[in-house]
């Protein structure tokens, strides 16, 4: 923290948001954000937030918060499940394979970091490979855009996500690809393996490496 720097506290930020709510702790659904975008999946008459939830009493630990138990510990004995389309020696692109758009692949640090702590060596080839990646992706037939994630509620060691949004479905378009992904039927491991391995192999151009793992 900055010393004489007056910030908000967690009781205030969630006591505007609680003062909003209705007599069921509902807030209103706001029809002219998100929900009134063509592009929203939903239909907004049948939707209704769920009651919001007392603050909780502090975070709750990640899986890997403690650095000795993520897998990167041994990346070798924990390969990711769809398979790995890129590696090197810090980092490795893998395949999510159980995603239903055209390609799905996170990249991952092989040294224990998070978003907020990436060592400033790494910092810059970070950078330079979200890039490639997004232009690789969007090299594909089958997308339109690059969309890019990072959560990090779940797991401490960072992990980036690319997901191909389909070219010309224009109704996928922008955050809601996420809801709808959710929806749609299986794509076969084949088109999301030649997809990724397109990607993986493009890496191996412009940065040298190991290309995918399952050929």
């Amino acid at each position: 923290m900055i010393p004489g720097m007056d910030l908000e506290t967690p009781e205030e930020y969630y006591a505007r948001v609680a003062a909003a709510t209705d007599a069921e702790g509902r807030l209103t659904v706001a029809v002219e954000e998100m929900p009134g975008w063509d592009i929203y999946p939903y239909e907004v008459d049948s939707l209704r937030i769920k009651p919001l939830r007392p603050l909780d009493d502090a975070e709750p630990p990640r899986r890997g918060e403690v650095p000795e138990e993520c897998w990167c510990t041994d990346p070798d004995a924990q390969p990711p499940v769809g398979g790995v389309a890129w590696r090197n020696e810090r980092w490795r692109l893998a395949l999510a394979s159980e995603s239903k758009v055209p390609v799905s692949l996170f990249l991952e640090p092989l040294v224990h970091c998070d978003l907020a702590t990436v060592p400033d060596g790494l910092a810059g080839e970070m950078g330079r490979l979200v890039v490639a990646i997004a232009a690789a992706v969007e090299e594909l037939p089958s997308v339109g855009r690059t969309q890019l994630y990072r959560f990090g509620d779940g797991g401490a060691h960072l992990h980036l996500f690319f997901l191909g949004r389909p070219r010309r479905v224009l109704q996928f378009r922008g955050s809601p690809l996420l809801d709808w992904e959710e929806n749609l039927p299986a794509l076969p491991v084949e088109v999301h393996r030649a997809n990724a391995a397109y990607v993986g192999r493009r890496l191996v151009e412009a940065f040298g490496g190991e290309g995918p793992d399952w050929f």
